[in-house]
């Protein structure tokens, strides 16, 4: 990247930083929640506001992606009564962010589902969106399940500053002019910030290019499995780092039923009843028919309106969480190959 400089911190001056960060911004980054884990005596690791480098986990990926922090998964929007509404406070001060290549280039897909999806901007997410920047953590090692070179989400520079973590002491990248003062004493270095350029798991990602493929992948016989293996429980799309899905409540308090809150709150295209309609009318009944709606969402429906490429950053997180053991990666590969055994038929077809 042009136009930066990377400096190499100690422990006692990243203290000083971060102390004076916090002048300015909150900083939110993966911190490690002991015995906070789906299982007994295991550990999660979420985005929490930091205050020294040590609170930083940066060996493992985070169990949840950083979109949590512009959009947590239950947030009041605003509060009424019977003729009058306040909107909850934003952010008390700017935000900065701290998160890989594949988290930061799932903003971009956020800010088009929020920010240009039918030429109407969310202002819930825009007044905090507008307010936050990034700190790329680099990838010193391979993630389970990771594929983020097979769909061209391992390069971003989308970042203000970038991180390279050690025991006692980092290596930073500062590309935004607007942290260079924060290095006026410190040391500068050589270093350069390297992207992942190959994953252990390659993904043949699938290439729907046209409605009537897509139409015919709905009725291919791979999405019949998962009728028996998928629960419909949801935990990919709330892992994901791309899904937006959400449902907004109002919550009426008890001893006034004129005031209360608006919620909105994350939800799933996988989970049953998200599709129902008045008079209880559902599009997709059966489990296998909401994974497919899921999968052909991020291989077609997405790029179809934003001409950008997947909607998937390939961090891996959705096959972590399924309790099923479910891969989304296998499933990619194998709508890969659904494809190639239509194409054939279509070309016979007009012969």
């Amino acid at each position: 990247m042009e136009n930066t400089s990377t400096y190499h911190l100690q422990a006692d001056e990243l203290d000083a930083l971060f102390a004076h960060l916090e002048e300015q911004y909150l900083v939110y980054a993966p911190v490690r929640i002991p015995s906070g884990g789906r299982y007994a005596q295991t550990d999660s690791v979420l985005y929490r506001p930091v205050h020294r480098y040590e609170d930083i986990e940066y060996r493992e990926r985070s169990t949840y992606p950083m979109k949590e922090v512009l959009t947590p998964i239950t947030q009041t929007l605003f509060y009424f009564t019977e003729d009058q509404y306040q909107e909850s406070k934003p952010p008390a001060k700017d935000l900065l962010i701290f998160g890989r290549a594949c988290d930061i280039n799932a903003i971009r897909i956020q800010d088009q589902i929020y920010l240009l999806n039918g030429g109407v901007e969310d202002p819930f997410y825009k007044r905090v969106r507008d307010r936050a920047k990034f700190v790329l953590m680099e990838c010193a090692q391979q993630f389970e399940g990771c594929f983020c070179c097979s769909v061209g989400a391992n390069v971003t520079d989308m970042h203000a500053m970038a991180f390279s973590f050690g025991e006692r002491d980092a290596q930073i990248e500062v590309s935004d002019e607007a942290f260079r003062d924060y290095f006026s004493q410190a040391k500068p270095s050589d270093y350069s910030i390297r992207f992942p350029e190959e994953n252990e798991l390659k993904v043949n990602y699938p290439v729907i290019d046209r409605m009537d493929m897509a139409n015919r992948l709905k009725d291919h016989p791979m999405w019949r499995e998962f009728d028996d293996r998928c629960i419909a429980c949801g935990s990919c799309t709330v892992a994901c780092s791309t899904c937006t899905c959400f449902e907004s409540t109002d919550i009426v308090y008890t001893q006034n039923a004129h005031i209360g809150e608006r919620r909105r709150t994350c939800s799933s295209c996988m989970v049953g009843g998200f599709d129902q309609m008045a008079g209880g009318q559902c599009f997709r009944n059966k489990t296998s028919e909401k994974y497919r709606y899921k999968i052909l969402h991020k291989v077609y429906g997405h790029d179809a309106r934003f001409h950008t490429g997947p909607m998937c950053v390939g961090c891996g997180r959705c096959s972590a969480r399924c309790p099923e053991l479910i891969s989304y990666p296998a499933t990619l590969n194998k709508l890969s190959r659904a494809i190639e055994e239509i194409q054939p038929e279509e070309v016979a077809h007009h012969a």
